[in-house]
């Protein structure tokens, strides 16, 4: 299946993965900020955006509420394409690899 929102941004990369558990917005951006080692520190709006937006293409759901919090997580359809990227990138990593082994010879 080929998607407007693939290759997914590096945003969007982390908020699936943060969201393979249930979560609020700003437990959302905590979690990313830790994934990162600190490189990814993304806005209220910036968060919000992308939640309605992965939310509207199905990838995420809102699961319930922790107080006043809507609660995330991501759907099966979320699931694959992460799975989908993940397979990606892990053909890109290997085009690094293959490359320093044509270099040696």
């Amino acid at each position: 299946m080929k998607h407007k929102l693939l290759p997914l941004s590096e945003t969007m990369h982390y908020i699936l993965l943060a969201l393979r558990e249930p979560l609020h917005g700003y437990a959302v951006m905590q979690k990313i900020e830790k994934m990162s080692n600190g490189t990814v520190i993304l806005a209220a709006g910036t968060l919000y955006g992308a939640i309605e937006n992965l939310t509207k293409h199905g990838w995420i759901e809102s699961v319930g509420n922790s107080g006043r919090r809507k609660m995330y997580l991501i759907t099966n359809e979320g699931s694959a394409v992460l799975k989908m990227e993940r397979e990606r990138l892990l053909h890109i990593l290997s085009l690094y690899e293959g490359s320093e082994s044509n270099e040696e010879v």
